[in-house]
């Protein structure tokens, strides 16, 4: 008997030293620069490399109204909210398996009324006749993890709840980009807006001036033709800005929380809206522990991970002990007397043998899992850089269109000033003053739509670099 049972313990002490922990493939490193070292060298005067933005990004342009926008935004975003209370179900999984791995202890208590037949003690014919029989008592099982299936399956559900954090940081990246793309779009559509009704007044000044020099025989029929096509044309352009600001608005109030009829967000104005020349972005090395879906597809991974290592361990035997200590009597009165007294001690292991191929399919399907998972890793790194890419070149070329529009708006304001002053010395009319206003209000709406771009690659960028910094609570302050 001892030998059987020193044999048995050997046995699974050499099975427990088969190690199930699988061979895992570590991700490639990223990639070491953004852009090719060419078109690095455009970026200077554009961003700053290395350097940590150390607040939320938002507060860079210096707007107390979007500022209140996003706050509003994370308060209130139902969206947001499920995908917390997702991350705290995910949460409670991890403590429940971590539970479920413990021994487990319940009290029992039954009571019932019995009778045998006489076939239950042979030939004797013996009979016991109906009784009445009460049980109580407590009873504890526990599973050893032998093989490390158990270590496993708490990898998986603390990685599985990882992805669900990394997944809320990115809707909150999501969610804050979107209220700020959509603030600076408003108040760039107000901006357009107001440039074009200067402009409409403009035209409307040219034309009635043109109408004044037609009965004056300076200026013929075409002429006012001309101007008042100029009109229409700007007026045609009202609607569709005024459309444009109206589904952004919409827009805000739906991610603000409520509809567009419970109220309209408050308008961020253009004129409060300066961001910085130069921009902070962080080192290549930091977007993979930085930007959420990353960090996600990072968690997917070692999710996979341990489910191969769960897949493995299945492979080998499971052991199941257990125990329990009985109070027995026929009568309630005596069921807690010393010999009412009843336990038992059962130890049970169970080793797959045959089961058509199940167990190993399913390793190898756990194995097609997680380089599936490491696939998507390194294909959500790519995609990280090439949108950090894209929005570094789009900021490039944007200044450089501000650059130009730039001159070309101080250039129509020099003009418009010459206007004045040669009126005001008697060389020129107010046709002309009217015609420079026109080419001023012109550049100045070009110039806006130019800056408005570029405040949208900014966010872009913030956005495709992880948005706040990690551990930074949603606060949107």
């Amino acid at each position: 008997m001892r030998a059987s049972l020193c044999l048995g313990l050997l046995l699974l002490s050499g099975l427990s030293a088969c190690s199930t922990d699988p061979t895992l493939e570590a991700p490639d490193h990223p990639p070491h620069a953004y852009l090719a070292s060419a078109d690095e060298t455009n970026l200077a005067g554009h961003v700053v490399l290395g350097q940590q933005l150390e607040t939320a990004w938002w507060t860079l342009f210096g707007s107390d109204a979007l500022n209140s926008l996003i706050h509003q935004a994370v308060k209130a975003n139902p969206g947001l909210a499920a995908a917390k209370e997702t991350l705290a179900q995910a949460q409670a999984a991890v403590e429940a398996e971590q539970g479920s791995q413990m021994p487990q202890v319940s009290l029992g208590a039954i009571t019932g009324r019995q009778q045998y037949g006489v076939a239950l003690f042979g030939p004797s014919n013996f009979f016991i006749p109906p009784f009445t029989y009460y049980e109580i008592g407590p009873s504890i099982s526990w599973t050893p993890d032998l093989f490390g299936g158990g270590q496993h399956r708490r990898e998986r559900q603390q990685a599985l709840a990882d992805y669900q954090q990394h997944q809320l940081d990115a809707l909150y990246v999501a969610l804050t980009g979107n209220v700020a793309a959509q603030a600076v779009q408003q108040a760039a559509w107000q901006a357009d807006i107001d440039a074009v009704a200067r402009l409409i007044a403009c035209d409307e000044r040219l034309r009635d001036l043109t109408q004044r020099a037609i009965a004056a025989g300076a200026a013929s029929r075409p002429d006012l033709v001309d101007a008042e096509a100029r009109l229409e044309a700007d007026q045609a352009l009202l609607p569709a800005l005024q459309q444009g600001y109206s589904l952004h608005s919409h827009t805000l109030a739906v991610l603000l929380g409520h509809g567009p009829g419970e109220g309209t967000p408050m308008a961020v104005p253009w004129a409060q809206l300066k961001l910085p020349v130069t921009l902070p972005v962080s080192l290549p090395s930091a977007l993979v522990h930085r930007r959420p879906d990353i960090l996600a597809a990072e968690a997917e991974l070692h999710a996979a991970g341990a489910a191969l290592g769960v897949a493995k361990a299945n492979l080998y035997p499971s052991l199941t002990l257990s125990a329990n200590m009985l109070q027995e009597a026929l009568t309630p009165s005596r069921i807690f007397y010393g010999a009412s007294n009843a336990w038992a001690l059962a130890g049970a292991i169970s080793a797959p043998v045959w089961d058509g191929g199940m167990l190993s399919a399913q390793r190898r399907g756990a194995e097609h899992a997680y380089r599936a998972a490491l696939d998507n890793y390194r294909d959500t790194v790519v995609r990280a850089f090439g949108q950090v890419a894209d929005a570094l070149t789009a900021l490039v070329h944007d200044d450089q269109a501000i650059d130009r529009l730039s001159q070309g708006a101080r250039t129509a304001t020099s003009a418009l000033d010459i206007a004045h002053q040669h009126a005001e010395a008697g060389d020129g009319n107010q046709m002309d003053i009217a015609q420079a206003q026109r080419l001023d209000a012109q550049a100045r709406r070009q110039l806006t739509d130019a800056q408005a771009a570029r405040d949208l690659d900014a966010i872009r960028l913030f956005v495709a670099l992880g948005g706040v910094p990690p551990g930074s609570p949603p606060s949107g302050n």
